[in-house]
Parts: C-alpha cells; sequence; structure tokens
C-alpha cells in the first residue's frame, strides 16, 4: 500500500488537559501519550505532518507576562507563539523520536518553525474570538475584563477564557522548505499553534502582528499546499455531534460537504471550539475534493478503520 501523507491537526488541550497544572512535566507526560498514538499511524505507513494547538500555552504565557509586568515588560502575543511553536515542537519531536526507537524505526523528525501570513485588515482584529489561557468563573472571567480590558467568551459549557483576534491564514512562508523535507522522507511538525502570524508591509516586508490563528485553519492551508491525501482533525469528542450536550443530542458518522455547510450556518457549531473544525474540513473537502476525519485522540486507531469518528467527505 502507498504511503498515506496525512496532516494530522493535534488540539492544544492534548498538552495541558482543563484544570491541569500546566507545568512541563505534564506536558512533556501528556505528549508522550499522544505520540504513542502517532506511531502506531507511522508504523501502519501513514507519512504524518504533524500540527497542534497552542491555546492553553498561549493564554499561560500572557497571563504569566501579566503578572511579572512589573520587572519584565511583556512580550507581544506574536511572540509567544514562536515561543509555545518551539517549546511544544521540541517536546513532540523528542517524544515521538523516542516513541519510534522503542519499535525498531529510525525516522528523521523536524520542527519547522512556520510564520503565516495574515490580512491586517482582516475583521478578526475587531471581533476577538480565539480562546487562549485557562478557564474562569463568570464571575472570574467579568472581573478580569473590567480589570485589564480583556475578552472574554463563555467556552462551550467548559467555563469563561480570554479571547484574541483569529485572522484568516493565507500564505505559509517555509512553504518550499517544508516541502523539500516531505519529499526527503522527513517527519515534519509545522505550523504550530497556527503558526506565527505575520503581515507584508512595504516591499514585502514581513512584520508580526498580535494574534493566534487557529490551528485547524493552518492546518487545511498546508495541507491543501502540499496536497495531502487525508486531513485529520484531533479533538475532545470521538465524533461531532449535533445538539451537543443535550438530551437529543446526535452523532454523526458522515456527513456530506453540503450537509456540513447547512449545520455551520444553522448555528449547530460554535465558534470558539467545533465551529472553525467544520470550517477548516469544508474548504480542504471542497478545494482538494479527498476526506477531512474528526475524532478524538483515544479513538483514532478506531476511527481509521471507520468504526468511530467523523468523516466530512464531497458529495
Amino acid at each position: 500500500m502507498a504511503k498515506k501523507t496525512t496532516v494530522l491537526a493535534i488540539g492544544g488541550n492534548a498538552v495541558n488537559k482543563p484544570g491541569e497544572s500546566p507545568t512541563a512535566e505534564n506536558m512533556r507526560k501528556n505528549i508522550e501519550h499522544t505520540t504513542d498514538y502517532l506511531t502506531e499511524m507511522i508504523v501502519k505507513d501513514y507519512d504524518l505532518v504533524i500540527t497542534h494547538g497552542n491555546g492553553p500555552q498561549v493564554g499561560n504565557l500572557l497571563l504569566q507576562q501579566d503578572m511579572a509586568k512589573e520587572k519584565i515588560p511583556p512580550f507581544p502575543i506574536d511572540v509567544n507563539d514562536a515561543q509555545t511553536q518551539g517549546s511544544l515542537g521540541y517536546f513532540i519531536a523528542q517524544a515521538l523520536g523516542n516513541s519510534l526507537k522503542k519499535r525498531g524505526v529510525q525516522r528523521t523528525i523536524c520542527s519547522l518553525v512556520t510564520q503565516i501570513v495574515v490580512d491586517p485588515q482582516d475583521k478578526a482584529f475587531k471581533e476577538p474570538t480565539k480562546p487562549v489561557g485557562p478557564f474562569y468563573s463568570e464571575e472570574e472571567g467579568k472581573k478580569l475584563a473590567q480589570e485589564k480590558g480583556w475578552d472574554f467568551v463563555e467556552d462551550s459549557g467548559r467555563g469563561w477564557r480570554r479571547v484574541v483576534p483569529s485572522p484568516q491564514p493565507l500564505d505559509i512562508v517555509e512553504r518550499e522548505v517544508l516541502k523539500d523535507l516531505i519529499e526527503k522522507d522527513v517527519i515534519v511538525i509545522a505550523a504550530g499553534g497556527g503558526g506565527i502570524p505575520v503581515a507584508k508591509g512595504d516591499n514585502e516586508m514581513l512584520y508580526g502582528v498580535e494574534a493566534v490563528i487557529d490551528k485547524d485553519r493552518a492546518s487545511t492551508l498546508l495541507a491543501l499546499e502540499i496536497d495531502a491525501d487525508e486531513l485529520i482533525i484531533l479533538t475532545g469528542v470521538d465524533q461531532v455531534c449535533l445538539n451537543f450536550g443535550k438530551e437529543n443530542e446526535k452523532k454523526l458518522e458522515k456527513i456530506s460537504l453540503s450537509e456540513a455547510k447547512q449545520y455551520l450556518e444553522s448555528g449547530e457549531f460554535p465558534k470558539g471550539s467545533m465551529g472553525p473544525k467544520i470550517e477548516a474540513a469544508i474548504k480542504f473537502v471542497k478545494e482538494s475534493g479527498k476526506e477531512c476525519l474528526i475524532t478524538s485522540m483515544e479513538r483514532l486507531s478506531e476511527a481509521l478503520e471507520g468504526k468511530t469518528g467523523t468523516v466530512i467527505y464531497k458529495d
């Protein structure tokens, strides 16, 4: 069987679980658990390009820096994006390499610091929607909003979180390097945290902008750029659901592109959680004609066998 080039998007909550202390030790432990699942795919001849979220991690950095601002000036969000891209890429590359060695597999792994071009006039800069950092109670969220001028939203029944701008990704600066690495059979970790958001100024000169790009949207852009055979988006649920969390909740096994569009337009999927994943799936399926799988890390192997997960396909 020919190898299947698959872009695999891992959520930031797979690194720090909700309510868990965000220590380096916990991050390493969670990533080691995560890379065991990735190793199984590689052993089964999937060629992986790995992307990951950074919402919890970049939010924690912003919180740390706000608390220490009297001694050390806070960094812009794009610099914090770069820091989390480097640290998480390091954890993933090391853990995956060790996991593969245990299985007797020798592969080169590269974590690529990736800049993603966005439009500085994107409406997202006026309408922040991307949740970052820890969960708060409604009272805590309102207090912080008043004290610090941060924007907050209720995040899918899990609590209140700070939101920051999340512009649409338009281009990958390191696109050609990425393609070269894939052609040389390197397992690449790229567009971490959605990539570092940059814009083009005079004479095409790049500069950083303060935002956090949604990693699923960036993953779609990457998958289309490299002509991937499949896009897999890992999240906290086994399957996409209608009426999520309600008595009449309905799990979806397969949905067509037109059905996915209809559900999205009817407001079935919240902007801060499943919405961007469905948007990303729609874009990938529409432009590539290939399928997108949405499932949880724990049920990934079963989803690849068609036993769970939600597949979005072209009509």
